[in-house]
């Protein structure tokens, strides 16, 4: 049986207090790309009590997708989109989402970003990152943005940390690991950076800006 609303939210206002659990329900963030990052940043926010996700993502899931991603083997085949909101929406029944099928590029950024007052940089193309960052911190004064930059390999997890770059900007991540010259992507790291990257967001509307 699924819990009303109501008890849903004296759950979380048990968990975070009143004040912060309304900070949450009342924030928007948007999170660009669905995959390792993507899902957990997501599942996270979405257990926090964040009150709209906005998911961005053009692909569809792969078996090898679920090693690290938060996907189910019965999803194969499914946008991420379309999959990720389902599981979404058993996790956390009265979460708001809005669904970008789309792939992101100069031209779409902005109004895929509407609405959002923070933005979760999760993409694994050196350009895109790239582009995302410039297009936020330039064209959108508003919103902050926490990227993310090396988790491969299966090295320390104490090596993953989260560094202000500037008032609006943070990364989470080793800063130098690459897949190409690793092992590749194993979860529990993904899934540290990811939880770096989650906890960053719930900081911000906490406004502890401070590392």
């Amino acid at each position: 049986m699924i819990p009303s609303r109501s008890d849903w939210t004296k759950a979380l206002e048990i968990r975070h207090g009143k004040s912060l659990n309304e900070k949450f329900s009342k924030s928007t963030v948007a999170i660009c790309g669905l995959g390792g990052l993507g899902s957990n940043i997501a599942i996270s926010l979405a257990r926090a009590g964040i009150g709209k996700l906005i998911l961005i993502d053009f692909d569809i899931v792969d078996i090898t997708n679920l090693h690290r991603q938060q996907y189910k083997a019965n999803q194969v085949g499914e946008q991420k989109t379309t999959a990720l909101s389902n599981n979404l929406r058993e996790i956390a029944p009265y979460i708001s989402l809005e669904i970008k099928n789309t792939k992101i590029d100069e031209d779409n950024l902005e109004e895929l970003l509407l609405g959002a007052d923070i933005v979760c940089e999760a993409v694994d193309v050196a350009e895109t990152k790239a582009m995302i960052a410039n297009e936020v911190l330039t064209h959108m004064p508003d919103k902050y943005l926490v990227a993310a930059s090396g988790m491969a390999g299966i090295g320390s997890p104490n090596e993953i940390i989260t560094r202000k770059i500037t008032k609006k900007l943070y990364i989470s991540g080793d800063g130098v690991s690459d897949v190409k010259n690793s092992i590749g992507l194993v979860s529990p790291r993904v899934m540290i950076c990811a939880a770096h990257q989650a906890l960053t967001v719930l900081r911000i509307i906490a406004e502890e800006f401070d590392l």
